[in-house]
């Protein structure tokens, strides 16, 4: 195998493998890599080869696998033993976006390959742009997901980075885990201090040291390029090219939004930027210059002072690290239900932590992600879906370590059914299920369930035909020319065996739905669940019939039917179905919504 290298042997999976000389560091974690750009079109930036020269790659692949690393940080920050979900893991990874595009074309021939190398668990940490599909077929990480799924890989989905808006998530398809992201109980803040003495916390993560300097404070509103045709109205977001260089450089600049800090920064000179906006002060971001992210509020007070004196002046310090007690929520950008495919299917499925996290990081790529900027480390602090969903990965590969022959089905269920939504800070979380599905991953609970709710290709595929899918529609997702739909083969959303319940209605409409499900013992032999209903309106009757099920045996199937009837006039009613035998609890959500 001559120029391969960091390749490590497998009785069972085929081997993916590197011919860059630089995948030499990496020993053998990784077992190879490819990439994957089938129009041959690549930018300046584009390095033709499979190493990571942005970090996401990187950052998302030692969430999920890493090896355990002392005194990890970044500049100092974070400082401890970082390590993956799933240390002893292998990876291989699979590059398919590029400086001008991730294409269709690439991400389908990576998820071919994947399962033609037969790995075990998928994780892809990749956005839709806002893109909210119509049909299953029509999503290429839905027909992705399900080509594996068809050879026992489960699929783990970022959620998106589009919300808090309803309906914002596009990864809806049942066959895969859509996952969401949290916050943890570290953040880090940056404070601001102006001229006359005010100080205001904000959130960053500066590593640089301006050492009490205090620099004139401008406003971007009054720094427009306007030889540029940019005026007022444009510059005080701080667009790219829409501030004056000599009016901003060596200056502080206040922005009502953050489109683009740190290149607006760096490229006009500035010493600093303090932007105030809306988005959540929870997500400290690194940026290429001193640069602090502050509320609204206190953003007025900036401004007010700004105006009131004839030299304003102001300074950026460090960051400091901190506790926050309100964790853990669902950060705004993470994508939210409800499902506009199915509106009787929940989603997101789970939530995992997903805001600063530290990980691994390309040691030729600046940390702020913004060329310029000459700090490197091989660590970064990011946010994002695309950091909650390895987490899941490396959950559901240490289920798997467990149970070798679960299906991606099982694996899912025994990861729902254990999540915790206790925890979730209501007051931070008013969208509920729809914003962390079945709760927040615990790994350790998963591997052992106690029940699970198991699916394979001909329950979905039942599901899609039930769904008003042709013979044609359901061959696009499955590339099976043997798949069609016929009246026997119809099944309702309600009979699709999901570890969760989601009905859609009118507002105080009577409803009545029954919903069938099976559950297999996974847990002690001998065994009786008794089924619970948490808390729900009065206007809501919830019947579980039978009530108790008693199991002889591991393996060994059990049927149920829940019946949800009556009318609400909340928007949203959140309740649970438990089933528990004293040793084993396994709660399924239940949301019940106005469409």
């Amino acid at each position: 195998m001559d120029s391969v290298v960091s390749v490590i042997p497998n009785q069972n999976h085929k081997l993916q493998t590197s011919r860059h000389i630089y995948m030499v560091v990496i020993f053998s974690k990784i077992v190879g890599a490819r990439y994957f750009r089938i129009s041959g079109v690549f930018g300046k930036e584009d390095i033709i080869s499979p190493i990571d020269t942005v970090g996401h790659g990187s950052h998302c692949a030692s969430i999920a696998g890493g090896n355990p690393v002392k005194s990890a940080s970044v500049f100092g920050y974070a400082s401890g033993t970082a390590r993956g979900g799933v240390p002893l893991a292998r990876i291989a990874a699979y590059k398919v976006c590029w400086e001008k595009s991730c294409d269709t074309a690439d991400i389908l021939a990576a998820y071919d390959q994947a399962i033609t190398d037969g790995v075990d668990i998928l994780s892809v940490s990749m956005g839709s742009a806002k893109v909210i599909h119509q049909k299953y077929f029509e999503d290429i990480n839905a027909i992705g997901a399900f080509h594996a799924m068809k050879k026992g890989i489960l699929t783990s989905k970022s959620a998106d980075n589009s919300g808090p808006d309803p309906y914002s998530i596009s990864n809806t398809a049942p066959w895969f885990v859509s996952v969401a992201a949290t916050t943890i109980d570290r953040r880090f803040f940056t404070n601001v201090q102006l001229g006359n003495g005010q100080i205001f916390k904000g959130a960053s993560l500066n590593t640089f040291d301006l050492q009490n300097k205090r620099y004139p404070l401008i406003y971007a509103g009054n720094a427009p390029n306007v030889h540029g045709g940019f005026n007022s109205s444009v510059s005080r977001y701080c667009l790219e090219n829409a501030l004056d260089a000599t009016l901003v450089k060596g200056k502080i600049v206040l922005c009502d939004d953050f489109p683009y800090p740190s290149i607006v920064g760096l490229a006009h000179g500035a010493a600093g930027v303090i932007y105030r906006s809306n988005y959540s002060l929870a997500d400290a971001k690194v940026f290429a210059l001193p640069a602090v992210h502050i509320s609204p509020n206190d953003g007025k007070l900036v401004y007010s002072y700004l105006n009131s004196t004839s030299n304003p002046t102001a300074t950026i310090f460090k960051s400091y690290e901190g506790k926050d007690s309100s964790d853990p929520f669902i950060i705004p950008f993470s994508s939210r239900g409800p499902n506009k495919i199915t509106p009787d299917l929940l989603k997101p499925d789970l939530a995992a932590p997903g805001v600063d996290i530290l990980a691994a990081w390309p040691p030729n790529s600046p940390i702020s992600g913004v060329k310029g900027d000459s700090r490197m480390s091989n660590y970064n602090i990011q946010s994002g879906t695309s950091m909650a969903c390895p987490h899941v990965t490396a959950a559901a590969a240490y289920v798997k370590t467990f149970h070798p022959t679960w299906s991606p089905a099982a694996i899912k269920s025994a990861l729902m059914t254990t999540g915790n939504a206790t925890p979730m800070n209501s007051a931070l979380n008013k969208d509920a299920e729809f914003a962390y599905g079945a709760g927040e991953i615990n790994p350790i609970k998963a591997a052992n369930p106690g029940l699970v709710y198991d699916a394979a290709e001909l329950d979905y595929v039942k599901f899609l035909c039930g769904q008003g899918y042709t013979t044609r529609m359901l061959q696009k997702l499955t590339g099976d020319n043997n798949s069609s739909c016929t009246q026997a083969n119809r099944g309702t959303v309600w009979d699709l065996n999901l570890p969760s319940f989601a009905l859609s209605t009118t507002r105080s409409k009577y409803t009545s739905v029954t919903f069938s499900r099976t559950v297999t013992n996974v847990g002690s032999a001998t065994s009786k669940y008794k089924a619970t209903i948490s808390t729900h309106p009065s206007t809501l009757n919830i019947q579980v019939v039978p009530d108790v099920l008693v199991f002889s045996s591991l393996g060994q199937t059990k049927s149920f039917t829940l019946k949800i009837e009556g009318s609400i006039n909340e928007n949203v009613v959140s309740s649970s179905l438990v089933w528990d035998d004293g040793t084993f609890q396994v709660r399924s959500p239940i949301v019940v919504y106005v469409l």
